[in-house]
């Protein structure tokens, strides 16, 4: 056996406070309920085994742990697992897990729990999505002892020790599964420095501190039981009203800040950004390869060179983004661009869509073939991108429109969203997508991702079927060599943008407003989720 070395190391995202936040006060001060106000949609079950989104991700942050993390510059750090081997082959893997860990309902945490946990994410009952495409090639899990879990792969991972600091396949009490879908949606019980006490669904969760809490990560501020009393999670979809009640000190932290007020803040002295990227995929669109007209690589292209992305960005965002021309985020080392391929080109637009036969007009001045409209149904939820977005994709609308497409973008909620996906009834959609590391190209982009999760969900929504790049994220995901893990994912994706399968926008948005009187609070460098475990309320 060999000690395993970290992946790739990543780009920094976050350790603690965005440039710029005031100096904390030197002494950390007990006490007092944080009050956190979210825009995103609240989860239908608080357990992020059950589907795996990020709504759910940002609370069970607060609850439940993970088997390792990830420091500042990226490099894979112990938490619930104290070390770990591999094989030369890949296949196995051993972790070495602490033994002075207990669930809060008092089950112990051990080798069993580790067992159940993965068999709990790999069950089609569970309807795991994100969870269950991480952890695709574990086999099976061996309690070798009570502190030795030992992993037996279908395949080499490469990305598995990224896949498991992620909070969807974060460690949860057996005992607490055990109670069924129904009970462990409302609480979920877990390891961290807060225990979910209530849940008042359409309003809020209220979380309370973990007394005996004893197992935060290395990198963390403060070993012990959390400062705070507890959190008080609320729910306001305005983004407005999220704003005010920020303002007027009735909430202490709010997500999904709009650019408006995120410059705002900039002036103010008793809000701050704490601006944290998440991790894996580019905000951007996917154009639906699987069917007409998007099966035609010259309308794909067609499309792109259409649309005027910069302008919309720099009208939009005030400067709070910045454009990319990346299948992944920014905060991915291996991140590979074109800006070439990107630039605004209506003449190039209108010649290829001449070139893919698409010559004639209707009186709406868009294009036919054999009497067909070029007509690309654009799905866009609601929950999940901010008005600023919307509001780009409606220039997006008008700049495609120019080239003679109908774009038709729907409104929807989440569940209506999924709906429209599952159903195959769109030709383009942003779809974002959170996972630590570039292996979250293989769930984006390999054949096998068009293929539904138990949960009714796939990952690949440009449908994109080259044999070619599904071998190359293949050999990415079998080999342990950073340098040729980073070169494999580069070819890969070369090939996605070359084939126009993607619009890329810009890096996931996540900036945080809080007020000056929180401290301590910063992002972890896994999926860039607040935590609170460090944190204090000053008067």
């Amino acid at each position: 056996m060999r000690i395993a070395a970290a992946l790739v190391p990543l780009a920094v995202l976050l350790a603690a406070c965005a440039p710029g936040t005031p100096a904390a006060s030197s002494t950390p001060k007990a006490g007092g309920t944080l009050v956190y106000a979210s825009g995103d949609a609240e989860p239908t079950c608080l357990d992020p085994h059950v589907g795996g989104n990020y709504p759910q991700a940002l609370l069970s942050a607060q609850f439940l742990e993970p088997l390792v993390s990830r420091d500042a510059k990226g490099a894979i750090i112990p938490w619930l697992a104290e070390s770990w081997t591999t094989s030369e082959d890949g296949l196995t893997w051993e972790f070495t897990l602490r033994s002075d860990v207990t669930f809060t309902d008092g089950t112990p945490f051990d080798a069993a729990a580790v067992k159940a946990n993965i068999e709990h994410l790999q069950d089609p009952a569970t309807k795991s999505s994100t969870g269950y495409l991480a952890v695709g090639k574990v086999a099976s899990v061996e309690a070798v002892d009570a502190t030795t879990a030992r992993f037996t792969l279908s395949a080499p991972d490469s990305a598995l020790l990224e896949s498991l600091s992620q909070p969807w396949t974060a460690m949860e009490s057996p005992t607490g599964i055990a109670r069924g879908e129904a009970a462990n949606c409302d609480a979920p019980v877990g390891t961290g420095p807060f225990v979910v006490d209530e849940w008042v669904k359409q309003d809020h969760v209220s979380l309370v501190r973990n007394d005996a809490y004893d197992s935060a990560p290395s990198d963390a501020a403060n070993d012990g039981p959390a400062y705070l009393d507890g959190i008080t999670w609320r729910f306001i979809p305005d983004s407005a009203s999220r704003f005010a009640a920020l303002q007027s000190g009735d909430v202490d932290i709010i997500d999904n800040a709009q650019p408006d007020t995120i410059a705002q803040a900039k002036d103010s002295k008793t809000i701050v950004d704490l601006d944290a990227p998440r991790p894996g995929a580019s905000n951007r669109i996917e154009l639906n390869a699987g069917q007409a007209p998007f099966d035609d690589q010259r309308v794909r292209e067609a499309f792109v060179r259409s649309t005027d992305v910069n302008a919309g960005i720099e009208s939009l965002f005030f400067g709070t983004a910045k454009r990319s021309y990346s299948p992944l985020s920014s905060a991915e080392a291996t991140a590979y661009s074109d800006e070439s391929l990107f630039g605004y080109d209506l003449d190039a637009a209108n010649k290829l869509l001449d070139e893919a036969g698409w010559t004639e007009k209707d009186e709406d001045g868009v294009r036919t073939k054999d009497g067909v409209r070029l007509t690309v149904r654009f799905p866009v939820s609601t929950n999940q991108s901010i008005p600023a977005e919307q509001s780009l994709f409606e220039q997006i609308q008008a700049g495609a429109g120019d080239a003679g497409f109908d774009v038709q973008l729907e409104l929807l909620d989440l569940s209506s969203w999924y709906e429209a996906l599952g159903s195959n009834a769109y030709e383009a959609v942003s779809a974002p997508y959170t996972k630590v590391g570039p292996d979250v190209l293989r769930v984006l982009y390999d054949s096998s991702g068009i293929v539904p999760a138990p949960s009714g969900y796939f990952a690949n929504h440009a449908q994109l079927d080259d044999p070619a790049l599904d071998e190359i994220l293949k050999q990415a995901s079998d080999t342990l060599d950073p340098e040729e893990r980073a070169f494999l994912y580069e070819q890969a994706q070369q090939i996605i943008l070359d084939g126009y399968y993607i619009l890329p926008l810009y890096d996931q948005q996540n900036h945080f407003l809080l007020s000056t009187s929180l401290q301590g609070v910063r992002a972890l460098p896994t999926v860039s989720t607040p935590v609170f475990g460090d944190a204090w309320l000053v008067e």
